[in-house]
C-alpha cells in the first residue's frame, strides 16, 4: 500500500470491477482500511501507465483470482474520509466497471476476507462501503442491458 493514501496530497486514483456470474455479482469483503470488513468490489490503486480498465482486471486478478471481461464503465465514486481533527485521512477517486465472469474461481486473500455471489435482493442490509448500493444498482442495470443484446 502506498504511503500516499493515509493523508494524502491530492486525491488516489483507483479502479474497480462488479463481476457478473450467472445472475449474481461478487461482493468481497475488505481486508483492510478504509472501509475494513465491509463488504465492496474488487479493486484498487491504478499505476502510472495503466488505463482504468487494465487497473480495475489486474486488481480483480491480484485480490481474489478471477479473470473477467469488461461490458462497460458504471460510474465515478468519490470517497473522502476526514479525521478526529478534521484532516483528510482518505480520498480515493474509483472508476467503478462492470464485467462478466470469465474463469478462476474466486479466492479470500489479505484484501478479501469473505467472497460471496450475491443477487440484487441479497444485497440489502449487506454492511457495504459507501455508495456501493448505488453503484451496484447501476452495475445490474448494465448487466440486463448487456445480456439483452
Amino acid at each position: 500500500m502506498s504511503e500516499t493514501r493515509f493523508y494524502p496530497t491530492r486525491p488516489v486514483l483507483a479502479a474497480s470491477v462488479a463481476v457478473f456470474r450467472d445472475g449474481r455479482v461478487l461482493l468481497a469483503s475488505r481486508g483492510k482500511p478504509p472501509g475494513e470488513n465491509l463488504f465492496s468490489l474488487p479493486g484498487g490503486q491504478v499505476e502510472t501507465g495503466e488505463t482504468l480498465a487494465e487497473a480495475a482486471l489486474r486488481e480483480l486478478q491480484e485480490e481474489v483470482r478471477v479473470k473477467a471481461k469488461l461490458i462497460g464503465l458504471i460510474a465515478p465514486v468519490e470517497f473522502i474520509e476526514r479525521d478526529a481533527e478534521g484532516r483528510i485521512k482518505h480520498h480515493v477517486v474509483i472508476a467503478a466497471h462492470a464485467a462478466r465472469w470469465v474463469s478462476g474461481e474466486p479466492q479470500t486473500g489479505p484484501e478479501a476476507r469473505e467472497i460471496r455471489w450475491v443477487t440484487e435482493q441479497d444485497i440489502v442490509g449487506l454492511p457495504m462501503t459507501p455508495g456501493l448500493a448505488a453503484i451496484l444498482e447501476q452495475a445490474f442495470r448494465l448487466e440486463r442491458r448487456d445480456a439483452a443484446r
